[in-house]
């Protein structure tokens, strides 16, 4: 029996980029640990696909701001998250990403 792949295999559509969202931090700076209720949902997260170029309405090509292993803080309510094998992971559109840490 095959060992399952930890990442998923799929490859995003134009214009989408597949993020694996970092883990909630359980403990702040002063060592106190919060509940999974309390604590807010990760905006940042590791880029594992990249999908092609995005042709606009205007008919201008829009390439992809990040890269596939690119650590990115997105928009909060940007995105379709979906689980795939018991892991969360998020299909952000281009313009959802605000950010490329480096």
């Amino acid at each position: 029996m095959a060992a399952k792949s930890s990442k998923p295999n799929f490859k995003p559509t134009a214009g989408y980029v597949l993020i694996e969202p970092l883990e909630a931090e359980t403990k702040t700076a002063s060592g106190i640990y919060l509940p999974d209720t309390a604590s807010e949902k990760p905006l940042k997260g590791k880029v594992l696909a990249v999908g092609p170029d995005e042709i606009t309405d205007s008919g201008a090509k829009r390439s992809a701001p990040v890269k596939a292993g690119d650590y990115v803080i997105y928009k909060k309510w940007g995105g379709n998250e979906v689980k795939i094998d018991g892991k969360e992971y998020l299909f952000a559109k281009f313009e959802d990403v605000l950010a490329v840490e480096g």
